[in-house]
């Protein structure tokens, strides 16, 4: 009787997360084509926050204070690019609901690929698209005369910590894509994706909303992201004394390890269960 040597095992298991790794890319790339051929859907992304930038900044800034001498463009634009990384689930969710419907995901299912490559190839090419839309956001934050004042370093981590509350959310987008049947329903998911981004510290202070009200937004994590980069963009924003909002710069992090730890397992097994 044969035995299994544990250097065949050990090669198997390399062997079987190579091809994932590979096939994950493939997927990755499928995408990226797909964006360079319809650049407007990057446009089309971007529009909501761009329409955003103008009106609060051009509109309403003049008339918005939010205590401390803060400038309002200097708390505003952190803020909006976290409310883009958030709504940002929305497009991941109705690009899943596409390809299921014309029977694209079925097409993956039947080939000999690695099954977690379909959901793991949407979220690093989600992100990927991310970084593309927060650049644009970003040049059109640096001609509305937003800056920072932090370090390059500083600068850098804090547009990381807004990817990784994309990368996170991703898994919500594919996992509620999964659960949705139709394009027409998907449209319907802008009713979650709208108070989850509006709810936080976007575009207001917690200590300036209504008791109960504030208590959301500060523990919405899209607040904690929003905080964190204005700290790290050096930008003065006025504080509330909760903890939640002291420790801004650690729920940035933690809030999506907890939302991935929660949605990845849950977008892969829908996906395994899909037209059983």
């Amino acid at each position: 009787m044969s035995t299994i040597q544990p250097y065949e095992v050990t090669q198997s298991v390399w062997s079987r997360l190579r091809w994932a790794v590979i096939d994950c890319w493939s997927l990755v790339w499928r995408q990226l084509l797909y964006y360079r051929q319809q650049p407007t859907i990057i446009l089309w992304q971007l529009g909501f926050p761009i329409v955003s930038v103008l009106l609060f900044v051009y509109v309403f800034g003049s008339a918005m204070d939010i205590g401390g001498g803060a400038d309002y463009t200097d708390f505003a634009m952190p803020g909006m690019f976290a409310m883009t990384m958030a709504f940002g689930f929305m497009n991941t969710a109705y690009a899943m609901v596409i390809d299921k419907e014309k029977g694209v995901t079925d097409r993956f299912r039947s080939m000999p690929i690695a099954r977690s490559a379909v959901v793991t190839g949407r979220g690093v090419g989600d992100v990927l698209g991310a970084a593309v839309d927060l650049a644009v956001l970003a040049v059109i934050a640096v001609v509305v005369g937003w800056r920072s004042d932090g370090g390059v370093a500083a600068t850098l981590l804090a547009f990381v910590l807004l990817l990784w509350l994309r990368f996170a959310l991703i898994w919500i987008g594919i996992y509620l894509g999964m659960l949705v049947p139709t394009q027409e329903q998907a449209g319907n998911l802008f009713a979650v994706a709208f108070p989850f981004g509006m709810l936080s510290s976007v575009f207001t202070p917690p200590s300036l909303m209504p008791d109960w009200l504030g208590f959301i937004a500060m523990w919405n994590p899209v607040s904690s992201t929003a905080n964190a980069t204005r700290e790290l963009f050096g930008n003065p924003v006025p504080l509330g004394d909760s903890w939640i909002e002291q420790n801004a710069m650690l729920m940035a992090v933690a809030w999506p390890v907890i939302i991935t730890a929660v949605f990845l397992p849950l977008a892969v097994r829908k996906y395994q269960r899909l037209s059983r």
